[in-house]
């Protein structure tokens, strides 16, 4: 099994930027397919980018393409989510979660997923 745990997270003013690191023990990340999702108060928990075991497959919510960045380092055991021009409505709890195969990467389920951190909180300010 893998442990995830996130880090990163803080405070940030609209247009800012934050990098999000997911750092993975007990089992190399390269045998994980791995994800980003967010919970905001009070919202269901939304899927926010994936990448493969590779990382050479990448996969974006529509609200996030093109600000947000999904990466991985397996010679670290470390993913990460590089967060730009952020928006207040980014705010949210954001976890990492990882699965043992790339089946399914495109989809959005957080069902698919077997493993999960703990959480790392991202605030927004407008």
């Amino acid at each position: 099994q893998v442990q995830l745990v996130e880090s990163g997270g803080g405070l940030v003013q609209a247009g800012g930027s934050l990098r999000l690191s997911c750092i993975a023990s007990g089992r190399t990340l390269s045998y994980y397919a791995m994800a980003w999702f967010r919970q905001a108060p009070g919202k269901e928990r939304e899927f926010v980018a994936a990448n493969s075991r590779s990382g050479d497959m990448k996969y974006y919510t529509d609200s996030v393409a093109g600000r947000f960045i999904i990466s991985r380092d397996n010679a670290k055991n470390t993913g990460y989510l590089q967060m730009n021009s952020l928006k207040p409505e980014d705010t949210a709890t954001y976890y990492c979660a990882a699965k043992d195969s790339d089946y399914g990467l495109g989809s959005s389920s957080s069902r698919l997923y077997g493993y999960w951190g703990q959480g790392t909180q991202v605030t927004v300010s407008s």
